[in-house]
């Protein structure tokens, strides 16, 4: 069995959609709900997995997986809540989640999590990175490589995730709080200036020494745009 469809179940539209912005980059189908009975109904609809938040309008999350799994269903379920308290910890994994994780968080350690919680289960989740082309330019998703002619840039991670994030939406005007959002994750509590030094440094990297056209466009007073050469 593959881990293909996931129910991402979070009331706050800003978090779900960066979340889903990121499974779905990995390879992921995402149902989205907003409330507790979309996310049951979506959850009985043939999903595989279910990011669940605890604090759902309507029926919470802890109702949620208690009716889940009164019905029989196996569905796995990772938890994700704002109560830091121990006692929601256990009463969440007592009643059935398979994992918990306290915001603010990052959404890598969210896909890292659902991948674990597929391990466990004996789900496969294979993403099938991609491969990027511009030119003299490849994004390689699979190898976390940039290169010039062939040549490695020799990018630093986050540097590379920017480039992958602006390039994977090229022609699309994305914000520098967006970018912040998606890039380093909406806990990240430096400024908006952070993402205008990353550019910076990708300019240099791939545009002014290897002498390649401009790409990386900035959109004044809103934040930056990939254009492809």
């Amino acid at each position: 069995m593959s881990l293909n469809r996931i129910v991402v179940a979070e009331d706050e539209t800003p978090i779900r959609e960066l979340l889903v912005h990121h499974l779905v980059r990995e390879g992921f189908s995402c149902v989205e709900a907003a409330d507790g009975p979309t996310a049951l109904r979506a959850a009985r609809s043939g999903a595989d997995l279910m990011i669940l938040d605890v604090g759902l309008p309507v029926m919470d999350g802890f109702d949620v997986i208690r009716t889940l799994r009164r019905e029989g269903r196996a569905l796995p379920v990772l938890v994700l809540t704002a109560r830091a308290e121990e006692i929601d910890r256990v009463v969440g994994l007592e009643i059935g989640a398979d994992d918990y994780v306290t915001k603010p968080f990052s959404p890598r350690e969210v896909i890292a999590r659902v991948r674990a919680i597929a391990r466990r289960a004996g789900i496969a989740a294979h993403a099938q990175p991609s491969l990027l082309e511009f030119g003299r330019l490849e994004i390689d998703e699979a190898a976390r490589e940039v290169r010039i002619d062939g040549v490695d840039a020799g990018l630093k991670p986050r540097e590379f995730a920017l480039l992958l994030e602006l390039a994977s939406n090229a022609g699309i005007a994305l914000s520098r709080s967006t970018l912040l959002q998606r890039v380093w994750g909406f806990d990240f509590d430096g400024d908006e200036r952070t993402v205008d030094v990353h550019v910076r440094r990708l300019r240099l990297k791939i545009e002014e020494k290897p002498q390649l056209p401009p790409m990386l466009q900035t959109v004044h007073g809103f934040g930056y745009k990939f254009a492809r050469a």
